[in-house]
């Protein structure tokens, strides 16, 4: 008998559990960074509702760094936003790159999978998509749990910062760094591809020596679409 629950549930589950094990990584090498951003944030006198209520509201991690090391009394409201702003721009790019990719899933589970979209969940996303069909409890289950796992250790952070110290002594801010490197390296497999990525570190290394950050970013954003338009070429028509 075809249709039966008991076909489709294990699917929705392998499916969920296969992205939150991919994830995993990523989220070790995010809980470090979530509790100094919980640290940085109580010292500064958020509460630790307030550091878990900004990392579900905002939830990216690099425009949090910058915006609570900004905060002070009276609060930069101009310069945290421009910077939160610069720094978050490469996320309209994520998305419009995933946009066809998850086009047949609802409206709801697109804005609950792009509001929990991260550097690393997009790269797998894109990854999968370059294999088969991204599902829905891969694309939207992981990134949840993600989402989560980034929530909690922030209010964690917040609780035990003046006890664990500053995570970056050990390394630990490069962690999420390098992972993300791996992650982009593996679906890289054209020149075209190659010369993109390069182009983007090139520009935003550049930057980043002369101007700092968030420009960095900006710029390597910026450099990555030009390169693409220049190497583009339209793919071969079908015989017909």
């Amino acid at each position: 008998m075809t249709g039966s629950p008991h076909e489709t549930s294990p699917s929705f589950l392998s499916e969920w559990r296969e992205g939150i094990a991919e994830l995993a990584p990523a989220m070790i090498a995010a809980m470090p960074l979530a509790l100094l951003y919980g640290a940085i944030a109580a010292s500064k006198g958020l509460s630790p509702f307030a550091v878990a209520l900004s990392s579900g509201l905002v939830f990216a991690g690099g425009a949090q760094l910058a915006a609570i090391e900004m905060w002070t009394t009276p609060v930069p409201v101009a310069a945290i936003v421009l910077s939160t702003v610069l720094i978050n721009a490469r996320y309209v790019l994520m998305a419009a790159s995933l946009a066809p990719k998850v086009a047949h899933m609802p409206l709801w589970a697109r804005l609950l999978g792009f509001h929990v979209l991260a550097d690393e969940n997009w790269a797998l996303a894109e990854r999968r998509a370059a294999m088969r069909r991204l599902t829905l409890p891969y694309f939207l289950g992981a990134g949840a749990v993600f989402w989560l796992n980034w929530v909690a250790f922030s209010w964690a952070g917040a609780i035990l910062g003046p006890i664990i110290g500053d995570p970056r002594r050990f390394g630990a801010d490069f962690a999420f760094t390098a992972i993300f490197i791996g992650l982009v390296a593996s679906f890289v497999t054209t020149r075209r591809q190659v010369a993109v990525v390069v182009a983007s570190a090139a520009a935003a290394t550049l930057t980043h020596w002369m101007l700092g950050s968030p420009w960095h970013v900006l710029a390597g954003a910026f450099a990555g679409m030009g390169m693409a338009v220049l190497v583009w070429t339209p793919a071969p028509e079908a015989a017909t």
